[in-house]
């Protein structure tokens, strides 16, 4: 079985690199809150750590996967819509580190929470 990440886009358009902008498009992460599911292979690895100041990522559960699917339709499309968070952020902010108390970055198996409080 493969290991699937989702990926969160956190930060907004403002003052983006053109380099930055153009594989977060290819990603289908156009708005903030949008939620893409990636398999775990070595191109999906380098779009990620590109974009890693911007979106917040982590290995997704197959029920949490079920549950966003359920929610939000299975239907032809790459990013899923989600609300921001309930209680908000973290306490950082939206521009630090997730492990310094932020919200970017990797969160590991946290990312599952993160959808189900977005959902």
């Amino acid at each position: 079985m493969t290991k699937n990440f989702a990926v969160i886009r956190v930060r907004g358009k403002l003052r983006l690199n053109p380099h930055v902008k153009d594989t977060l498009a290819t990603l289908g992460l156009k708005n903030v809150n949008n939620c893409v599911i990636l398999s775990d292979t070595p191109v999906n690895r380098g779009q990620i750590r590109a974009v890693n100041d911007y979106v917040t990522w982590g290995e997704i559960e197959d029920e949490t996967l079920k549950v966003l699917k359920e929610k939000k339709g299975e239907k032809e499309r790459k990013a899923f819509r989600l609300h921001p968070p309930k209680k908000g952020w973290e306490r950082g902010g939206i521009i630090h580190n997730y492990k310094a108390g932020g919200a970017l970055g990797y969160r590991g198996a946290e990312i599952n929470k993160l959808i189900k409080r977005m959902s």
